[in-house]
């Protein structure tokens, strides 16, 4: 009996001092942990943090910050353009230029071009004409030469390829339409625009109304012609004259066949396609010259119906 009740209440105390010490060993536990939780993340915070926003953030802005400070001036190559906004041949060189990344100075020369210092410059006070220290006299004007010329100076041989026959084709297209189609356009398209119309025009002369009437709508009829040439000839199956990317040959045509919309001449579908093309091709380059263009001609063509 004594020794039952003796092994009882060993066994009792061993027990409860058991249930006791467990309670401490996990608070002890925790307390452990704790520390070792507490003790390792300053170490980590303090070796980590540092090298990463020393070693990081510094090089980076470094890299970034560098080229974009020399990429800028590299645009700006100190050309600058006098245009007017309204007019497809400026429209031409300020697509040209902004697709070619050149990024001109643009100055709005209307109402200036006739000013004793624009003449200084430019005895035929024509515009676009840019402004280039490379220049025998400093000014260049009409532009298509404008084109070339900084083509040939910037190796812009996307738009203006070195290959000879390539740039034979290139310039014969150009030059059959400043000499034959434009003439057309122009004819048909200024007396609505309220444009002067050029020396030896018959909207120049001193004829009837009904005589100029004539000679513009003969205008509009002749355009046809020379505009399937285009087609048919240059083209060839071709997106572009200048191939699968637009040539300067092209985007002198597309800038002049926006004049027609003034007397809603009905562009045929091909066209209509290939003005999209250009526009899809070259976007805000082409688009943003365009625009006005298309703004002034919707202004005229509100101010004739009212």
């Amino acid at each position: 009996m004594a020794k039952a009740a003796t092994k009882g209440t060993k066994k009792a105390g061993a027990k409860s001092a058991a249930k006791a010490a467990k309670p401490a060993a996990k608070a002890a536990a925790k307390a452990t942990t704790a520390a070792k939780v507490s003790a390792k993340p300053a170490p980590k915070a303090t070796a980590k943090a540092a090298p990463k926003a020393t070693a990081k953030a510094a090089p980076k802005a470094t890299a970034k910050a560098a080229p974009k400070a020399k990429a800028k001036p590299a645009k700006k190559l100190g050309i600058k353009l006098s245009m007017l906004r309204p007019s497809v041949n400026n429209m031409t060189v300020r697509v040209f230029a902004r697709a070619a990344g050149l990024d001109p100075a643009e100055t709005d020369a209307w109402g200036l071009t006739r000013t004793p210092e624009f003449l200084a410059r430019n005895p035929a006070h024509l515009t676009p004409m840019i402004e280039d220290k490379g220049l025998p006299r400093g000014v260049l004007w009409e532009s298509c030469a404008i084109m070339q010329y900084l083509s040939n100076k910037h190796g812009l041989d996307k738009f203006y390829p070195k290959a000879p026959a390539k740039r034979a084709m290139v310039d014969s297209a150009m030059f059959y339409l400043v000499g034959t189609l434009y003439p057309y356009v122009a004819r048909a398209t200024y007396p609505a625009l309220g444009f002067p119309q050029y020396a030896g025009e018959v909207g120049h002369s001193d004829a009837l109304p009904d005589k100029k009437s004539e000679a513009q709508k003969a205008a509009a009829a002749a355009v046809a012609e020379p505009l399937e040439v285009f087609h048919s000839f240059f083209r060839d199956g071709k997106p572009f004259i200048g191939g699968n990317n637009p040539s300067i040959a092209d985007i002198r045509l597309a800038a002049t066949l926006e004049f027609l919309a003034v007397i809603d001449y009905a562009l045929p579908g091909w066209a209509k396609d290939y003005m999209a093309a250009i526009e899809k091709k070259l976007g805000k380059a082409y688009a943003e010259p365009a625009g006005d263009v298309r703004g002034y001609i919707a202004h005229v063509k509100a101010q004739a119906a009212s």
